[in-house]
């Protein structure tokens, strides 16, 4: 049975990086990340761009999906409601998936100095940091598991996820 994971959390908590190493792991596998399906400039959020991107999303899932050559569908984006989750696996082929759902988190006082490091690097704007703070507890909510990013490695991070 193919497998759908679906990582979640705050920005700056690793979902890329671990999904990196989750790639590598797993065999046959492919990794999509939601930012890179509306990596604009300037980065507009409005009605009709959010619809896009949800297009976008679903659309090349689905075809992850439908592709005999993956075994492994390997989706992260900030997905801080339940309603985001629900509304992909309700526009995705995946009756026939193992669906993961996953948030990555870690304390305020980790995320903070991972984002702060971000931003010194020039690869975040300083005001993500309160953005990103204010949608921590969110995840608590969800139906997801959770996994704690704090003091460990993304490879470590990935390795927990590939054993769910």
């Amino acid at each position: 049975m193919k497998k759908l994971y679906l990582i979640g959390g705050p920005m700056g908590v690793g979902k890329t990086s671990a999904c990196g190493y989750l790639k590598q792991l797993l065999p046959k596998s492919v990794f999509l990340d939601g930012d890179w399906c509306w990596d604009a400039n300037p980065f507009q959020v409005t009605e009709e761009t959010k619809a896009m991107v949800m297009d976008n999303i679903c659309h090349l899932l689905n075809n992850f999906i439908r592709c005999t050559a993956y075994e492994h569908v390997i989706f992260c984006w900030v997905m801080h409601e339940q309603s985001m989750i629900d509304r992909i696996v309700r526009a995705l082929d995946a009756g026939g998936c193992d669906v993961k759902a996953v948030s990555l988190l870690c304390d305020a006082e980790t995320l903070r100095e991972r984002l702060l490091e971000d931003v010194r690097r020039g690869a975040r704007t300083a005001d993500v940091i309160e953005r990103s703070l204010a949608r921590l507890a969110q995840y608590q909510s969800l139906n997801t598991r959770k996994v704690d990013t704090a003091g460990k490695s993304a490879l470590d991070v990935a390795k927990e996820i590939a054993a769910l």
